[in-house]
């Protein structure tokens, strides 16, 4: 934007990086130097590193570990924390449960109680956070949602961290993959994808298709699929910021099982995954739900509330990738002949009142204008006035 163009103060809308802690083992020299590097480049406060002292060579803690673990990270949060980063690929499970969700919710023994049994289990305690438009989860829910920054090594993990931030704002034109696989067990979202191409299609672009794996494409930006393993990840190119994750039971193994590891999008170039850690079923609702994610996606929220928010019984799974990857967030502002356009995502559908000031401290001024948004409205127009702030404000 050209110096004279008035600043656009929308309304909140996804996490700040102030309200991010980081939770970095001081036991791993590449915990370490990641969550100093991501801290870096997302200026997150560095008081809002949360150190701690975790086994480097073990995939899952005990009950009776993690509960020590999770009393020191509550003392030591920052008030203003509304979410977590663990920069580690080891331990990513407690007991039945992985550790993003333990530590989100709350670790409970008597979810286990199915798997034990050796019986699948019904989880009839929904997400508090499922869906919701909250920008700040722990002050409207009491949850700090968790994601694991997870890489088996420095490059993997410096360049996740790179992706992430160079998506953001950045608005990409890929295209949402929604694969209907031959696997019937694991190909049951395959059934929410006539809508989700109906509701989602004026937001981006979207492609069902029926195959085991696609190939050769080069603007994936979203990849949701049903299979044990995905071959041909060599042959697609993901967008900065891309999602991609498959149902299957064992995908959140972060250390390798006969089942294809989340880890394995990530180094092909996605920057964010889910996978469960236990055998989940093949419930939906223990899986993102590609309609939800990319919605809130789109709508300029955040990695880690996107993907936290589309899953309604989350407590096997564990999220990975840059929690604060942004690829639609912020704006754009041009001026023309007579009015100023305005192109955004971060507007959800609803009605506006735009109110200005010629200081940031107000005081501000109701205008006349009234804005509308449709859903996947991403350019408006304003009128072209002579003050320095123009602020946006949801009215209904």
């Amino acid at each position: 934007m050209s110096a004279d163009l008035p600043v656009l103060v929308l309304p909140t809308y996804r996490l700040a990086p102030e309200q991010l802690a980081i939770i970095v083992n001081d036991a791993s020299t590449l915990s370490i130097r990641l969550a100093n590097y991501y801290q870096q480049r997302r200026k997150i406060p560095a008081t809002n590193l949360i150190h701690v002292d975790l086994p480097v060579d073990q995939a899952t803690l005990s009950p009776a570990a993690f509960a020590k673990l999770n009393d020191y990270i509550r003392v030591h949060t920052p008030p203003s924390v509304q979410a977590y980063a663990l920069a580690w690929m080891l331990p990513y499970r407690v007991g039945c449960m992985s550790i993003t969700s333990a530590l989100t919710l709350g670790y409970d023994a008597a979810f286990c109680g199915g798997q034990q049994s050796g019986t699948c289990r019904v989880d009839e305690r929904t997400n508090p956070y499922f869906n919701s438009w909250s920008a700040t989860p722990f002050q409207d829910y009491k949850i700090r949602p968790a994601m694991m920054l997870a890489a088996k090594d420095w490059p993997q993990a410096k360049a996740l961290v790179d992706r992430g931030v160079a998506a953001d704002a950045t608005m990409p034109e890929g295209t949402a993959y929604l694969v209907s696989t031959s696997d019937k067990n694991r190909n049951v979202r395959a059934a929410q994808y006539p809508q989700i191409e109906t509701i989602l299609s004026p937001w981006t672009r979207i492609e069902v298709v029926n195959t085991d794996a696609l190939r050769d494409r080069q603007d994936v930006l979203f990849y949701f699929t049903g299979m044990a393993a995905v071959a041909h990840l060599d042959t697609v190119r993901f967008q900065a910021g891309a999602i991609a994750d498959h149902l299957t039971s064992a995908g959140g193994v972060l250390n390798g099982s006969a089942q294809m590891s989340v880890l394995s999008w990530l180094e092909a170039g996605a920057t964010g995954s889910y996978g469960t850690v236990v055998e989940p079923c093949n419930y939906p609702q223990k899986f993102p739900m590609p309609g939800i994610v990319m919605e809130h996606y789109l709508l300029g929220e955040s990695m880690i509330e996107a993907y936290w928010k589309s899953v309604m019984w989350p407590r096997e799974g564990v999220f990975v990738g840059e929690p604060l990857a942004a690829p639609f967030s912020g704006y754009q502002l041009e001026r023309a002949a007579d009015h100023l356009t305005l192109r955004t995502h971060a507007l959800k559908p609803g009605v506006y009142q735009l109110l200005t000031s010629a200081s940031v401290l107000g005081p501000f001024s109701l205008d006349t204008v009234l804005l509308t948004v449709t859903p996947g409205q991403k350019v408006f127009y304003l009128p072209d006035l002579d003050r320095r702030i123009y602020k946006l404000v949801k009215v209904r």
